[in-house]
């Protein structure tokens, strides 16, 4: 396994890391025991987990995904060789199927310190590596999305300010270590940029957003942003979901128990012709 610097913020993560989205809800707990057991044992050091995992999200399993992560670190007594990273939530859709999570989860102090400390309660830990923005508060084109949309009558934006100030203040609480945000365009970048620097805050130590053969978005003016800024990229995805290994089909039914029978729009946004091509 490989090892390298992630960002600026003095963390050293394998190359490879391990997503936990899916413990808790399709991955039963002894079984995401087997494959941290399987990944740790490959020398994989990064498990990337968030509060509203497992997916598909719900009130019954919410949380579950830290807590299983939390329950292996503490029996394997790992928790110094391995690099914990977590998520803040940020506003969810008009249909509220996050609401339970603080209802709006404005991306604001309080939401920011109720989320860390929730999230070092299930970890049942007392510092998070890397804590992470897990989406904006505006609209950007990430997930392979190339069109930016403008909302004029959308909610007034939490400014990126705020939030930065408030993952500042967790990394000089000492509950987080280092920061990053996901799926994050490059103006939303420089800006958390700017503000850590005229301000003289905790700096984003990198970046969680799709790439794969099928979205390569990130190239579009993240990777020069990325390079020269020293930003890490956590790439999620890099299969496409799955797509990249064949089981799915633009015309196939679906699999039960796969995104694909969870997600009408799922296989519409993978398998779309722009990117069969």
């Amino acid at each position: 396994m490989e090892y390298r610097q992630l960002g600026r913020s003095g963390l050293t993560v394998s190359a490879f890391g391990l997503g936990a989205m899916t413990f808790g809800g399709q991955t039963p707990e002894d079984d995401a025991f087997r494959q941290l057991d399987r990944a740790f044992g490959s020398g994989i050091t990064l498990f990337d987990t968030a509060e509203n995992y497992p997916t598909p999200i719900s009130a019954e399993t919410q949380g579950r995904s830290e807590e299983i992560l939390g329950r292996w670190i503490a029996e394997r007594g790992v928790r110094d060789r391995v690099i914990v990273a977590s998520k803040v939530a940020g506003p969810g859709n008009a249909a509220g199927d996050m609401d339970h999570i603080r209802g709006q989860r404005r991306l604001d102090r309080v939401n920011i310190r109720q989320a860390a400390e929730d999230s070092l309660r299930r970890l049942a830990t007392d510092v998070i590596d890397l804590y992470q923005v897990h989406w904006p508060e505006r609209p950007v084109t990430t997930q392979g999305r190339t069109r930016f949309s403008y909302i004029p009558d959308a909610p007034e934006l939490v400014p990126i300010e705020e939030t930065l100030a408030a993952l500042d203040e967790l990394v000089r609480d000492g509950k987080v270590r280092a920061i990053g945000v996901c799926n994050e365009s490059p103006w939303g970048v420089m800006r958390y940029l700017a503000a850590a620097e005229r301000d003289g805050q905790a700096r984003i130590a990198s970046i969680q957003n799709g790439y794969s053969l099928l979205d390569r978005s990130f190239e579009l003016g993240l990777a020069e942003v990325a390079m020269r800024e020293g930003i890490g990229l956590l790439a999620y995805s890099p299969l496409a979901a799955g797509t990249l290994t064949g089981k799915y089909g633009a015309e196939a039914a679906p699999i039960p128990g796969t995104r694909s029978s969870q997600s009408k729009a799922f296989v519409t946004r993978m398998l779309s012709d722009n990117r069969r091509r």
